[in-house]
């Protein structure tokens, strides 16, 4: 039964929604390695609004955001002060590798729980909320409350890669196409890329927050790409996966080699079979770096979620332009996203 709706909505708090951009803020630091799980963030404030701890979800197999928060606040010895908590997504209710959330939740004495986003599972969806509804506690949704609008976007912006594979069981796909003011593909003569160096840290800190890459065994024989994160410092000791459409007969064996001690590399000889190799993997938010055959294949498929085109103008600046199929994006939660135009079309970097 889902539990989410109700028939009274609610404002939130300024202090509140503090927590929430708070919460969003550091469950994003974490984003890119916490595959399979989805990143998540909790903040703690005692009665007055205070923040008291602040923290995340930091990869699969450790503790989830709600519990490390409830382990720090005992260390720090303010456990005794938790009135409020502050979730993006629904407090876990069920023990996996971990014991669920809502338990650590109610062993301390919190009142009120708001909570960002339902679980995107519909045979979960609103558990969590309810098991903490019935121990007694106040469980306010952003998706009720008046005045929450933009704190919900973000929250549903952070699990939109984790609610794509529930509902389609594949990763959320990115595509990443850069482009000269005539519209090639191709970097002059001697040169990788043809963008700013803020555009190249802007790709690199989008490799950072993903799980993994897709490319083409044309890309690979062309550019000989090292497709790691640089210009950014990644998660240490991360190991992605690296899907790469055509046969290996035709990837440089070298190469190969270099790219295997990096990444768990897939090879989809054909493209018609990528969704359901997607689906077989934990990643939950993959990049396209590609040329145009494996660009226009993607796109006959619709197999993409966003598609984000890097424009290098004649003025020497670079402008983003950003498609979507759906109402949010995980790249909104990016700083650039702030110079986006109506209806996300574009924001410059300069």
């Amino acid at each position: 039964m889902n539990n989410v709706q109700h028939s009274f909505a609610y404002d939130m708090p300024h202090g509140i929604g503090a927590a929430f951009a708070l919460a969003v803020s550091e469950a994003w630091r974490f984003a890119g390695q916490t595959a399979p799980n989805p990143p998540v963030g909790c903040v703690l404030l005692d009665a007055q609004g205070v923040v008291l701890v602040i923290a995340a979800h930091h990869r699969a197999g450790e503790w989830h955001a709600e519990r490390l928060a409830v382990e720090q606040a005992r260390a720090l010895g303010v456990v005794d002060r938790i009135h409020t908590a502050v979730v993006t997504l629904e407090p876990c209710n069920h023990t996996g590798r971990t014991p669920p959330c809502t338990e650590a939740l109610l062993s301390t004495p919190v009142q009120t729980i708001w909570v960002g986003c339902a679980d995107p599972n519909t045979h979960v969806q609103g558990g969590g909320g309810a098991h903490l509804q019935a121990a007694g506690r106040d469980v306010r949704w952003l998706a009720r409350s008046a005045n929450g609008a933009e704190a919900l976007a973000q929250c549903r912006a952070l699990i939109a890669p984790f609610a794509s594979k529930v509902a389609k069981g594949r990763p959320w796909i990115t595509v990443k196409q850069a482009l000269d003011s005539r519209g090639s593909m191709i970097p002059p003569a001697g040169r990788t890329t043809f963008t700013t160096p803020a555009s190249l840290r802007f790709a690199h800190a989008l490799r950072r927050v993903t799980d993994g890459v897709i490319t083409a065994t044309g890309t690979v024989r062309a550019d000989r790409p090292g497709l790691g994160v640089r210009h950014v410092e990644d998660h240490p000791a991360r190991r992605r996966l690296l899907v790469i459409c055509g046969q290996e007969t035709n990837t440089p064996a070298d190469w190969l080699d270099s790219a295997q001690q990096r990444f768990d590399v897939r090879f989809c000889p054909d493209c018609t079979d990528l969704a359901p190799l997607l689906a077989g993997t934990d990643a939950l938010w993959l990049l396209v770096e590609a040329g145009p055959t494996l660009l226009a294949a993607l796109r006959a498929q619709g197999l993409w979620d966003d598609w984000l085109t890097i424009r290098h103008d004649t003025d020497g600046q670079d402008h983003l332009s950003v498609m979507t199929r759906h109402d949010t994006t995980p790249l909104s939660l990016f700083a650039e996203w702030a110079h986006c135009t109506q209806e996300h079309v574009c924001f410059p970097v300069s």
